[in-house]
């Protein structure tokens, strides 16, 4: 694989993550723009999102990492338009034969149709019932969701099949399904994992392009509180001089908003995403990148990432015992839990279908 990746001649950025189209592990070879000597000025345009429509052959996605709390769960889009510059979901974009940088964030797919998937898989005499994440690649409450309700439609098939979930966001669609996730909430069916980074608004805007803002999330946090709905205030991913002299404050604030549980996790850069991290930290913030990247390798062994089972969502050394020690103390004067609440998997039933036989009792 070459390098390269740059955008072409008269495209415009507006509020996104990466100003590269570097190549993914993937292809044999990379695309860099350059002046062919033709004397015609290039059409200035915007670079916009685009959608496209996936018909999904399956709904659930299984794993056997020791590092997760869950063994399943389900993408309803891929790629994210939110456009956070760390985001460690990027790499997955190679699968799909695009960038892992700027295509990441602006050529999405949508999955409708998975929601009527999932509920034959749920209808399988074989299986088990487990909490399902939602979430923990790319966004399901990304913009894009106001206009597909995919998710929408998904939450309705695990309501309907009293399933568990655990939903990772930080979209403010989700206070439309308040309805749908407080009753699973009140049945010990739902939880939800609202992630901050930064009480910083200009930070975040730089880290975070299309991602509400601070503030916002916060009311986030509240209005699904108030809802009855176990909500846990994501400090993810922490970075080392840059935002991890805010853990406890962001602790804090998620608290005050209604969060019973916090949790914290060091930046993980895995694949393509350390290249697409270290160009936007020497370009936003060249002043602290050597310090920044410096810290990383030192929680990962010297390596930009480390993908080892056991430390790669921890981090390694004096730095991460220290992290790790004053989210501890922090959660611990507080009154806040780690993890999230287990959720019943005992009420799940598959409701009845047309042409169902009726039980005699």
């Amino acid at each position: 694989m070459t390098e390269g990746g740059s955008i072409l001649p008269g495209q415009r950025l507006r509020a996104r993550g990466s100003d590269t189209n570097r190549a993914g592990r993937f292809e044999a070879t990379a695309h860099e723009a350059f002046d062919d000597g033709w004397d015609i000025p290039e059409e200035d345009r915007l670079v916009a999102t685009e959608v496209r429509l996936e018909r999904p052959r399956s709904a659930i996605s299984y794993n056997r990492s020791p590092d997760l709390p869950f063994d399943r769960s389900i993408n309803p889009y891929r790629g994210c338009e939110h456009g956070c510059a760390y985001c460690y979901a990027r790499p997955s974009h190679a699968f799909l034969n695009l960038s892992p940088g700027l295509d990441f964030e602006t050529r999405l797919t949508a999955r409708p149709g998975i929601a009527d998937v999932l509920a034959g898989e749920l209808c399988r005499p074989a299986y088990r019932a487990q909490t399902i994440a939602i979430g923990t690649n790319t966004d399901p409450y990304q913009p894009v969701e106001r206009d597909h309700g995919i998710m929408r439609q998904v939450l309705q098939v695990l309501s309907d099949f009293h399933h568990p979930v655990w939903i990772t966001t930080r979209g403010t669609t989700i206070e439309r399904d308040i309805d749908l996730i407080a009753g699973m909430a009140a049945l010990g069916l739902a939880a939800v994992s609202v992630s901050v980074t930064t009480l910083d608004e200009g930070l975040a805007r730089k880290m975070e392009p299309r991602a509400p803002s601070p503030r916002r999330r916060l009311q986030i946090i509240r209005a699904l509180s108030e809802a009855g709905i176990p909500v846990r205030i994501q400090i993810s991913p922490l970075i080392p001089a840059l935002t991890d002299h805010e853990l406890e404050a962001v602790m804090q604030a998620g608290h005050d908003a209604g969060a019973r549980f916090a949790n914290s996790i060091p930046l993980r850069l895995p694949q393509e995403v350390a290249v697409l991290f270290r160009h936007w930290l020497e370009t936003t913030f060249p002043d602290r990148a050597a310090r920044v990247m410096g810290r990383v390798r030192e929680l990962h062994g010297g390596r930009d990432y480390d993908p080892s089972f056991g430390t790669r969502m921890r981090g390694q050394g004096l730095w991460a015992d220290l992290i790790h020690r004053r989210a501890d103390l922090a959660r611990k004067r507080l009154g806040l839990a780690d993890g999230m609440p287990t959720l019943r998997a005992d009420l799940f039933k598959p409701p009845p279908r047309a042409g169902d036989q009726l039980t005699l009792f």
